[in-house]
């Protein structure tokens, strides 16, 4: 026995029962919308109803994700007032479109049946609501327990398909203690379901890798000098991907494998400083062009961090693994860009973070959900962690001030 172990990496020892680790992160402050009388918050409600009835969650030949609610809750976290949010749901609506309906109902006996096709999406929603109504008495976080969390290979392990949105999207289930963005985060989970679960759910995928290294930093900066990646992709695209496992999958498991969580608590905070440098410090000074798959990274890190109060511990160090197998992939399907933090100004000019709040609820781009999701990514990490020395501040300065667009 002690011959195998020594072949399995820290993160995924369990010896002699020892119970699985917990990364004990304080929980976000809770949103509790559903019953505050105030205007602000009943407006958020009501918008969010209004979205779940009259949109789907997948558009556009079933490719594109709602943003909807992504955009109105982290307005609101920053502190939109309600016309601002009325003004998003006006906006964001017209590239919408209405539900549609599924080829057939899915039941109790056969909801796994369907798993990854997209169009089951609005049986999945009505499957999961009538569970929700008929068997929980219109309790969402038990439908949450058995069908999120339930089960040998559980929904929880598949939530990095269609760019981590699922992930993303219960992670605003909790955070807002919201009963229709539950519903809908176990509809994308279930409908764009896909061949990345297997990573997690199959344990031998999981081996000894040729080095090991606590920081997903240093691990990605090996990423981008390794020349056996060259010549993989003609461009840089998220189409990548599938193209990436196809190829080269025994490279990219050796360094999914590579990271170890030997403080996973200390290791969380340095990847979600990963992803901020990602996102911000891979922009060279003067093109003002940001990666629309590498924000994914920071936004799913973000969902990673309100999830791991509320979720099993068991889960923990599968969650964020399943994020390092996403930035992973993200990465090198956009041909690895140079990441160098001297691109982030660390003089801030006297600017605060009411600067970058009002930049992202009132400026050029407080309409661009993912502009908005990630300037609240950010300021949600100094909160967690702490801003001693401004780097959180100074990363969203840069964004906030920098950004033309996305590439």
């Amino acid at each position: 026995m002690a011959g195998f172990l020594s072949y399995v990496p820290l993160v995924n020892r369990l010896v002699g029962g020892e119970a699985p680790r917990a990364i004990d992160v304080p929980p976000v402050e809770v949103q509790n919308i559903e019953t505050d009388a105030d205007k602000r918050p009943r407006t958020l409600k009501h918008l969010l109803r209004a979205n779940h009835v009259n949109h789907s969650i997948l558009y556009h030949d079933l490719q594109y994700d709602n943003h909807m609610a992504h955009i109105l809750c982290s307005s609101y976290k920053l502190g939109a007032q309600a016309p601002q949010l009325y003004d998003i749901y006006e906006e964001e609506s017209k590239t919408l479109e209405p539900w549609k309906d599924s080829p057939s109902e899915v039941s109790e006996a056969d909801w796994r049946d369907n798993l990854g096709d997209r169009r089951y999406q609005r049986a999945y929603v009505d499957f999961f609501e009538d569970m929700m109504v008929m068997k929980y008495k219109y309790d969402w976080k038990q439908v949450i327990e058995e069908f999120m969390f339930g089960g040998k290979e559980p929904l929880i392990n598949g939530l990095i398909s269609s760019l981590g949105h699922p992930l993303i999207h219960l992670g605003y289930a909790y955070e807002f203690d919201n009963r229709e963005l539950a519903i809908e985060a176990l509809s994308l989970a279930s409908s764009t379901y896909n061949y990345l679960h297997k990573y997690i759910d199959d344990s031998s995928y999981t081996n000894k890798s040729s080095f090991t290294s606590t920081s997903p930093s240093e691990i990605l900066s090996k990423v981008a000098n390794d020349s056996r990646f060259d010549g993989l992709f003609d461009e840089a695209k998220f189409e990548n991907v599938d193209v990436l496992f196809e190829k080269a999958e025994p490279l990219v498991l050796e360094y999914w494998n590579a990271w170890e969580l030997a403080n996973p608590v200390e290791q969380f905070r340095e990847s979600q400083e990963a992803a901020i440098e990602l996102l911000v410090a891979s922009v060279p000074p003067g093109t003002h062009s940001y990666n629309f798959f590498l924000v994914h990274v920071l936004t799913t890190s973000h969902a990673v961090r309100v999830l791991l109060p509320f979720v099993p511990v068991k889960f923990h160090i599968k969650l964020v693994r399943q994020w390092w197998l996403l930035t992973l992939a993200a990465y090198i399907a956009v041909l690895c860009p140079k990441v160098d933090p001297d691109y982030i100004p660390q003089d801030l000019k006297g600017k605060s973070w009411n600067y970058v709040e009002d930049k992202a609820l009132n400026g050029r781009f407080a309409k661009d959900a993912h502009y908005v999701k990630a300037i609240r990514s950010i300021r949600e990490a100094a909160r967690t962690w702490g801003d001693v020395h401004d780097r959180f501040l100074a990363a969203a300065v840069r964004f906030a001030d920098d950004f033309e667009g996305w590439w």
